[in-house]
């Protein structure tokens, strides 16, 4: 018999002899990894929530009355070379005029058709990766320094405390997050402990035989692997399920691609190597 056939033999037995505490292992790790994949399921779906939300953020920038039609030429330039900016659109005193008539359902301007007090304006539109308070605020700065700008409006504070918000479901995403791994790798680690003190006695005798620390330890550590991949495959199944079963109409869900699932998957298998490692450290030292 093989070495790698003793060890998979003894990684078998080892599931078997002791079924209760690997089976309470996997589905313990299965349940703590399923509110993580729930969680991580939310920050997507939030995150794609706020980038929708805010990607109909605009700008409106309004001009003076003594603006030339060359200074709005420069400034129509200047405005559609900054890399921030998606599209824009001018809106001249008569389609202001227009806008107001559809907003309000009458015209308040009705006498003033040569003297039209409404200011000429651009409506700005930017790319997803620039609306931040910060760059708009220095888009802003650099708006002010143009001739013939009298004001720049846009939902300032209403980013700002959006971002706030989105700052801190962050951070505490982040402990919640790095709480239920470190759960994970303490429940793998005690459990492929108390399997390892039910064969001390038997690793002991090994040792006195001449058996290498590694070749002893492999079984656990494969164990290790097997539960951390098993249970995050397991918790990702049960979600597809549900998703088959469960549908949401008002709330577009985003689910990681299979590509993250398959690398989150090997970073449980890697976590079970390593709570192996630490379950059988201590027997190893005999």
């Amino acid at each position: 018999m093989t070495k790698q056939a003793h060890i998979f033999k003894e990684l078998f037995k080892n599931i078997f002899r002791n079924a209760v505490t690997t089976l309470s292992a996997l589905l313990s790790t299965t349940l703590l990894l399923l509110l993580f994949d729930l969680f991580w399921i939310a920050v997507e779906t939030s995150d794609n929530f706020y980038n929708e939300l805010i990607s109909d953020l605009k700008m409106e920038v309004y001009l003076d009355e003594q603006v030339s039609d060359s200074t709005l030429a420069g400034f129509r330039k200047f405005i559609s070379s900054q890399a921030s900016v998606s599209s824009m659109t001018y809106i001249s005193k008569e389609k202001a005029r227009e806008q107001l008539m559809l907003l309000v359902g009458v015209d308040l301007l009705v006498g003033y058709d040569t003297t039209n007090p409404l200011p000429r304006s651009f409506i700005i539109s930017f790319n997803n990766e620039y609306l931040n308070s910060s760059d708009l605020q220095d888009f802003e700065n650099k708006l002010y320094s143009q001739t013939g700008v009298t004001d720049v409006s846009y939902s300032k504070e209403w980013l700002e405390k959006t971002e706030t918000a989105k700052s801190i479901i962050l951070r505490i995403g982040m402990f919640l997050g790095v709480l239920i791994i470190l759960t994970v790798l303490f429940n793998f680690t005690n459990n492929l402990r108390l399997t390892a003190r039910t064969r001390a006695a038997g690793l002991h005798q090994m040792r006195l035989l001449g058996a290498g620390k590694l070749f002893l330890a492999l079984p656990y550590l494969y164990e290790g692997i097997l539960i951390g991949a098993l249970s995050a495959g397991l918790g990702w199944l049960l979600i597809f399920y549900w998703k088959t079963k469960i549908e949401i109409t008002q709330l577009e869900i985003i689910f990681p691609t299979l590509e993250e699932i398959a690398y989150f998957t090997l970073i449980l298998a890697f976590l079970g190597l390593v709570s192996g490692y630490m379950g059988i450290r201590k027997l190893m030292r005999l």
